[in-house]
C-alpha cells in the first residue's frame, strides 16, 4: 500500500485519490448545497402566493359585483369599479362647486342690497327711529323705522317675543331702503310695559339685526 501510494505521489495522484476514496477504501459523497437552497425557495414561493391570495380575497370583498371568481376577472372587476368611484366622486365635486358659486353669489347679491338700501335711506335723510305711545290700559304702539334686510322683519318679531313683547296688530312697509314697522304691543306674561322701558328696549333690539 505504501509503495502504491509512493507511485501515485509521484504521479501527482495522490491527492486525487485521496479525495475519491476515504478510510477503508470507501468513496466520499460529497453533500449538495442545491437541494437546501431550492427547498428555501420553494417555501417563499408557497408564502408569496398564499399572500397574493389572501389579497385578492381581501379586494373580492370590497368589490360589490364581481363577474367572476378568477384572479383576472377579480382585478378587471375592481379596476371598473374604480373607475366608477372616481366618476362619482367628480360629479359630487362638481355639483359642490356649482352649489358653492351659486351660494356665495347670492350672498353677494344680498350684501350689496343692504348696502343699497343703507346708502338710499342716507341720500333720503331716513334714519333708524324708534317710537312708543300709551294708548290704552297695559297696551302700547309703537313705530319702528330700520334699514330693509333680508329677514329682517322675522329677525325682529322673534327677538321681541324673547323679550315678552306680543304683537297685537302689526303692518309693515317698505321704502327707500327703508322698512316701517307699525304694530300694538302689549307684555306677553301680563307684565306692564313702559314707554321708556320699552323704547329702550326695541332700540337694542334692532341694532343687533
Amino acid at each position: 500500500m505504501t509503495m502504491k501510494y509512493l507511485a501515485m505521489n509521484e504521479l501527482g495522484l495522490a491527492d486525487q485519490e485521496g479525495s475519491c476514496w476515504g478510510r477503508m477504501g470507501r468513496k466520499r459523497t460529497s453533500y449538495d448545497d442545491t437541494v437546501g437552497y431550492k427547498s428555501k425557495n420553494l417555501h417563499a414561493e408557497r408564502r408569496r402566493r398564499e399572500k397574493l391570495s389572501n389579497r385578492l380575497l381581501t379586494l373580492r370583498a370590497l368589490v360589490p359585483i364581481i363577474t367572476n371568481m378568477n384572479k383576472g376577472t377579480i382585478i378587471e372587476d375592481a379596476i371598473t369599479y374604480i373607475q366608477e368611484l372616481k366618476k362619482n366622486v367628480e360629479a359630487l365635486t362638481d355639483m359642490l362647486q356649482e352649489m358653492e358659486a351659486s351660494s356665495s353669489e347670492e350672498e353677494f347679491k344680498t350684501r350689496v342690497n343692504e348696502i343699497d338700501a343703507s346708502e338710499e335711506m342716507k341720500l333720503c335723510g331716513i334714519k333708524e327711529d324708534v317710537q312708543v305711545t300709551n294708548i290704552e290700559g297695559d297696551k302700547l304702539w309703537i313705530k319702528i323705522i330700520l334699514e330693509k334686510k333680508r329677514g329682517g322683519f322675522a329677525r325682529l318679531m322673534e327677538k321681541m317675543a324673547c323679550f315678552g313683547l306680543e304683537l297685537i296688530d302689526s303692518n309693515v312697509t317698505t321704502s327707500k331702503g327703508a322698512m316701517l314697522v307699525t304694530a300694538c304691543v302689549e307684555g306677553a306674561f301680563g307684565d306692564t310695559l313702559t314707554v321708556q322701558q320699552t323704547k329702550e328696549l326695541l332700540t337694542q333690539i334692532i341694532k343687533g339685526i
